[in-house]
């Protein structure tokens, strides 16, 4: 007997997770499975695909410095690193004292700034890192340790001590720093996996000043918000403050694995030699496709797009059956059902050729290309709105 994909997949693959679809091309907002199906992706890879697929800067980047170098350990510097890190400083509004950490994912961005929060606490006599309930910060230990999940977080207990969880609410945060001891607070200005939930009104603007008087870091995780996803280069930026430092990653690769650390001002100078480093963070070939796609981005305002789409996305889909709310930013967006019904609803969009997913019971993400236009929107549209009544029937039909 033939074996088929999910076969193949359940016998070399670790059990992880379920595998939807076996795909094996793309190209804008498209994708294809090996039985020839077409999908179209507004998940975006979970908010990383800010091109789409196949896009030619991607390829071109990829494809030009593949020809030239790909690696060089991080004995050295190369040009398309020095030029991603000018880059990232500029578009962060960091000023001469900034600095860039290159890493390759979101995760070990994060790891990178727990560590530059233990060396701003060990200078400073301060041990508590605060982290947020419904927070999520990556899967390696030290990220573990800051998303306060019991499912996620108990098969690996005893996790990094030294960090407290509060509600994320300007009076919790208040409580929290008036006890004294805190070394940083790390926040997602929107928790994507929590449902695309923004933190409440004011209470960044809060943690900025609460962090100053007590003499803490504000460490923002923006892996999902960042590099242009809500409509500005970094979700802080529609607030006015100033971050110590910042985490990014997905979309700022549009693919290709890479992610960041940026500080600001004197948390620029806590590193020194000996204290971190990563083997292929920043290497020439990730370094040029985020410095192509970056470009891209820019010379193209492709940020009027996202802030454009995303407004009316929000607009076209709060009418619609089981719909009670949007939620979000920019091509970041929750659609908040009135039940919750949100694996039936991605599942029967999948169905339907429609790559979106539910990070809550109640919640759909969507997180598609920046490039999307009224075609795409248009299908979405058509696809979305038939999933919505097929499940709403269906519920109809099991209530009788």
């Amino acid at each position: 007997m033939t074996q088929n994909w999910k076969d193949e997949a359940g016998r070399d693959l670790m059990s992880l997770g379920g595998r939807l679809a076996n795909l094996e091309r793309g190209e804008g907002s498209q994708v294809w499975d090996t039985d020839g199906n077409r999908y179209l992706d507004f998940l975006g890879g979970i908010a990383v695909n800010c091109l789409g697929h196949a896009h030619p800067v991607v390829i071109d980047a990829i494809t030009q410095q593949a020809g030239r170098l790909i690696h060089v350990s991080n004995y050295f510097a190369t040009p398309q690193q020095l030029e991603l890190a000018s880059r990232l400083k500029r578009l962060a509004g960091t000023g001469d004292e900034g600095r860039v950490f290159l890493a390759n994912a979101g995760t070990e961005a994060n790891e990178t700034a727990i560590k530059l929060a233990r060396l701003h606490g060990n200078k400073h006599g301060l041990g508590t890192i605060l982290c947020l309930n419904g927070a999520f910060h990556g899967r390696t230990t030290g990220a573990l340790a800051l998303t306060p999940k019991a499912a996620y977080q108990d098969p690996f207990a005893p996790l990094m001590p030294g960090v407290k969880a509060i509600d994320p609410t300007i009076a919790a945060l208040e409580e929290a720093f008036a006890a004294g001891d805190v070394a940083a607070i790390f926040a997602e200005p929107i928790q994507g996996e929590a449902g695309v939930v923004p933190l409440p009104e004011g209470f960044l603007v809060r943690a900025r000043e609460l962090a100053t008087e007590h003499n803490a870091l504000l460490i923002l995780d923006e892996v999902q918000t960042g590099s242009g996803r809500t409509g500005e280069w970094f979700a802080h930026q529609h607030l006015g403050i100033t971050p110590d430092a910042v985490t990014i990653a997905k979309s700022v690769g549009a693919g290709f694995p890479l992610g960041a650390l940026i500080t600001y001002g004197s948390a620029s100078e806590l590193f020194y030699p000996g204290t971190h480093n990563s083997t292929f963070g920043g290497n020439p070939l990730a370094s040029a496709v985020a410095n192509a796609v970056l470009e891209f981005i820019e010379s193209e305002n492709l940020l009027e797009n996202v802030t454009a789409r995303g407004a009316e996305l929000r607009e076209k889909v709060a009418a619609l059956p089981l719909v009670a709310s949007t939620r979000g930013a920019g091509l970041l967006i929750g659609i908040v059902l009135d039940a919750p019904v949100a694996a039936d609803v991605a599942a029967e969009a999948l169905t339907r050729g429609l790559v979106i997913n539910a990070p809550a019971p109640d919640v759909i993400r969507l997180a598609p290309a920046y490039t999307i236009g009224d075609s795409e929107i248009a299908e979405f549209l058509d696809i979305f709105t038939a999933s919505l009544d097929a499940v709403a029937a269906q519920n109809q039909e099991n209530a009788r």
